[in-house]
């Protein structure tokens, strides 16, 4: 029975009208609906934003959870809660959020909600602000012969934008192949070292913007070249405050027919990368990328599990990398555009 009960789908889930007022006769979780119907919040931002102790917090995110009202999903030790959307279109529970968010915008929590996100990143901004370790630059290596001789054969390769760049190693790849590159970081700190790399390697076309890869200059810069060919997100994602709206933002720097790549963890339970690496998410699931893709008008061309090999050191050696492709579509058939891949 209780499998069949899961089955059903969320409307009818729901409880009775009785046990949904008595729920709902607590203006704490009315708010606390509210916000999880705004954006997807962890236990102990739900306490910073309603001023309220996380075992309070948790006592009334038990009641909703149990009435089928919020949805729960771990990465490592945080718990991320959001509103059921399909419960949203029964109309005592809208009601009931539509009156938590009054009462949010009466105490302030709703207007506190924007600084909260964005300060999820603040942890990664102070690790990359960090004066890098100053290194020589190594030698110039001997494929960057061979990668500018393979350029001609992409289907496009007027212009590749490196977002979250760090210490610009992608360069070595992308400017062999690309007419122009523009390496983006929030870090001047990280800019400062990927300047050095850029001199030393001679790479003239490769221009670096500091700032976010959702900035209106870098969009219009981007615009004035005809859009991007490649947007490649190195390890970036998993810094998103956002990840749904980091991909909409990487799909607006690319042209049509022009390609993202996503480079990341699938999902791990190492809770040290929050701080060391000031990572927000412990990576994601296929199925995850797949809907941010959908979201942004991405068709998934391909995925790419990588060697282990090709990552044995540091912090996050032993974490599962993983290459999601993406394309904008022209018009073309998805299968015509993977055989130009082939």
């Amino acid at each position: 029975m209780a499998k069949a009960a899961k089955s059903l789908p969320a409307l009818a889930r729901l409880p009775s009208r009785v046990e949904l007022f008595r729920l709902f006769s607590e203006t704490g979780r009315l708010q606390l609906l509210a916000l999880c119907a705004e954006e997807e919040l962890a236990v102990g931002e739900l306490s910073v934003l309603l001023k309220d102790s996380q075992p309070q917090v948790s006592r009334k995110v038990a009641g909703l959870r149990a009435a089928g009202l919020l949805e729960a999903r771990r990465d490592g030790t945080r718990t991320w809660l959001k509103a059921v959307s399909e419960v949203l279109a029964d109309a005592l529970v809208a009601d009931a959020i539509a009156e938590g968010r009054r009462l949010c915008l009466k105490d302030g929590s709703l207007a506190r909600l924007p600084r909260l996100v964005a300060a999820r990143e603040e942890q990664g901004r102070a690790v990359f602000e960090a004066e890098p370790v100053r290194t020589s630059v190594p030698p110039s290596p001997e494929h960057l012969a061979h990668l500018a001789a393979l350029g001609p054969l992409l289907p496009g390769h007027a212009l590749a934008v490196d977002v979250g760049t760090g210490d610009g190693l992608l360069l070595d790849v992308l400017a062999p192949l690309y007419g122009r590159v523009i390496a983006v970081d929030r870090s001047r700190a990280q800019l400062a070292r990927v300047a050095e790399r850029v001199a030393a390697r001679g790479f003239h076309h490769v221009s670096l913007y500091p700032g976010s890869y959702d900035d209106t200059a870098l969009l219009e810069r981007v615009d004035a070249a005809g859009g991007a060919d490649l947007v490649f997100a190195g390890r970036t994602l998993h810094h998103a405050s956002r990840p749904a709206q980091a991909v909409q933002s990487f799909a607006r720097l690319m042209k049509k027919g022009g390609h993202l790549v996503v480079l990341d963890y699938l999902p791990h339970e190492l809770d040290a990368m929050r701080t060391e690496g000031g990572d927000v998410w412990l990576g994601f699931p296929s199925e995850e990328l797949r809907a941010h893709f959908a979201a942004a008008g991405l068709e998934l061309v391909g995925e790419v599990p990588i060697p282990d090999v090709f990552h044995p050191a540091g912090p996050d050696a032993a974490l599962d990398w993983h290459a999601w492709v993406a394309l904008k579509p022209t018009g073309a058939s998805v299968t015509s555009l993977k055989q130009q891949l082939l």
